[in-house]
């Protein structure tokens, strides 16, 4: 392709609003513009890019048994009333009307329409198990769009779901797209790994992430040092193991803490560790309030407590329910003396004596609280987050934190949809069975904006050969120096017929100009044909490592393969 002939807008400032590399990169290197918050165009480069991650899912796909088709973006408003997800799903759902007043809804993901496809289509367990996928637009009306195409109100996404007659059939597609997503990340050049995950609004248990490892990662993983453990911080179970303090119980002390709210400040007034106090805190579980307690040094995992009592939502009470329900703010709520609701705690306050908590009373705590005397706690459970330094839940190491990127998500949704949308089949004895469902989601344009953040340097980006929108950056340093532009010509000929895909800057530029952009556009290899032309000789550059080469023309080709072979 002729540089002159394509749209590679390039920027010398980065622009304000691009707060990590790969949005300011893919900006600044003409791969992507702005339309609205939240919502871009992919332009020639980018879509090359994205071509080839596509080619790399459909191979994948295709490989691990599933068949492509294509849903409608827009679907109606009635799937998603019979899921109830039109209810739960929340502001993110982008929701619209036709002419007649009928409502849609924009697919953020395509449960209910696939669910709804297959149970008209399929009746029998001789039609299962059935894997389905397609590459699509999808939107989500972010309420935050942020980190450019990373988080988006619209977004291409691959999607599959897999349709099964038992628990084990389930298992067995499961574990190959598992192997298959494992091996496209893989492809795409990415460090990543693959975590224990929640499952959030799609429902469904047995769950995992795929995660890119990058410093602006709006997700944390919690991995083992010595083994290949790894869950999103969310999903780490705590398996520590705490002793029972022996020291001898005190007398219980109401004591002024005037203006002292937080743990921190509590902890310091009163001379003592934050691990000797309780963190006492409301939350609404679906429709009812329990009050969870924590150690002062621990914080509550709301999805533990969510998943604890299989519920839809577990939400943080505001500061109005918490005076109504306790009669006190937040910074001053105890266990003792709540007798209305229930009293749920981690088991690290089981090994707590002698602490402090708040005493439901405006600016006064409690000293030498102890469970069981004082309050009773309805049940324990692990109900706070990992910490580094906490021992793996594999009982092997330690865990360590990093931050991650999600490109990937696989699900076991079980009968959720199915028997909400009334798809089900006839098993081998005539009865009527809700077919086992898997869902399975790869970020098309967030794994291109992923290798973007994993792969540049401070001249920009830096793409790894299979990912390349092209294999070659040829420069012609002056295309009105007839020897140059003849040599330039011939080249990218010759390059193209050997089957290189090649970008052949041909524009009245400066060279310093034509050298930026090659380095911001960040092709594998760069060809300049400057002033040796004349000699057939040219400069080769790899991008990677800034190595070069003067190679005669005859040799070029040759140079290229084993250049291109060694990245």
């Amino acid at each position: 392709m002729k540089q002159s002939m394509t749209l590679i807008p390039t920027l010398r400032e980065t622009p304000a609003d691009a707060e990590i590399k790969s949005h300011q990169l893919l900006l600044k290197a003409g791969f992507i513009r702005q339309t609205a918050s939240g919502v871009y165009s992919y332009l020639p480069l980018a879509k090359k890019v994205l071509q080839k991650i596509e080619t790399i899912v459909r191979e994948e796909m295709n490989n691990a048994g599933a068949v492509e088709i294509l849903m409608p973006a827009m679907a109606p408003a009635e799937l998603w009333q019979e899921s109830e997800r039109w209810y739960s799903y929340g502001p993110e759902l982008m929701r619209m009307k036709d002419r007649h007043g009928r409502d849609f809804v924009l697919g953020p993901t395509h449960e209910e329409v696939i669910t709804s496809l297959v149970r008209d289509e399929v009746k029998s367990y001789k039609r299962l198990p059935l894997a389905l996928y397609q590459i699509q637009t999808k939107f989500r009306d972010e309420q935050r769009p942020r980190f450019g195409i990373l988080r988006g109100r619209e977004f291409i996404m691959k999607d599959a779901y897999s349709f099964h007659a038992s628990q084990e059939s389930l298992d067995e597609i499961y574990e190959k797209l598992y192997r298959a997503y494992s091996n496209v990340f893989s492809r795409c050049g990415l460090n990543f790994r693959a975590v224990i995950a929640d499952s959030g609004a799609m429902g469904g248990k047995d769950t995992h992430e795929f995660m890119v490892l990058s410093d602006v990662g709006e997700d944390t993983i919690a991995y083992s040092d010595t083994s290949d453990y790894a869950a999103n911080i969310e999903m780490a179970p705590v398996i520590t193991r705490y002793e029972k303090n022996s020291e001898e119980q005190r007398e219980l002390q109401k004591v002024k803490t005037e203006n002292k709210k937080t743990i921190a400040e509590v902890s310091s007034f009163l001379d003592v560790t934050e691990k000797q106090c309780v963190k006492s805190l409301l939350f609404k579980v679906d429709e009812k309030y329990i009050l969870v307690l924590v150690r002062g040094d621990h914080e509550v995992n709301d999805i533990k407590l969510k998943n604890l009592f299989e519920a839809r939502t577990a939400e943080l009470a505001g500061a109005e329910e918490t005076k109504e329900i306790l009669g006190c703010s937040v910074g001053s709520l105890g266990p003792v003396g709540v007798n209305n609701i229930e009293i749920i705690a981690d088991h690290a306050i089981e090994g707590i004596s002698n602490a402090v908590c708040g005493a439901n009373e405006e600016d006064y705590h409690y000293l030498n609280v102890n469970p069981d005397r004082d309050f009773k706690v309805n049940q324990y459970a692990d109900l706070r987050f990992i910490k580094e330094g906490d021992p793996s839940p594999d009982g092997q190491g330690n865990i360590l934190f990093a931050e991650g990127i999600e490109v990937g998500h696989i699900f076991k949704l079980g009968t959720r949809y199915s028997e909400a949308m009334g798809a089900t089949y006839l098993d081998e004895n005539g009865r009527s069975q809700p077919m086992i469902m898997g869902c399975y989601g790869i970020g098309v344009s967030r794994t291109m904006a992923a290798i973007a953040e994993q792969f540049n340097d401070e001249n920009g980006l830096v793409w790894p050969v299979k990912m390349s929108p092209y294999d070659l950056h040829l420069i012609a340093v002056n295309m009105k120096d007839e020897s140059q532009a003849t040599l330039a010509e011939e080249l990218y000929s010759q390059l193209k017929q050997k089957g290189y895909d090649v970008l052949m800057d041909d524009r009245q530029e400066r060279p310093g100009v034509k050298f930026t952009d090659s380095d911001l556009i960040g092709l594998p290899i760069r060809v300049t044909v400057g002033k040796k032309a004349a000699e057939g000789i040219v400069e080769v550059k790899v991008r990677k490592t800034g190595e070069m080469h003067e190679v005669h023309k005859a040799q070029l080709e040759e140079t290229i393969t084993q250049l291109l072979k060694s990245l």
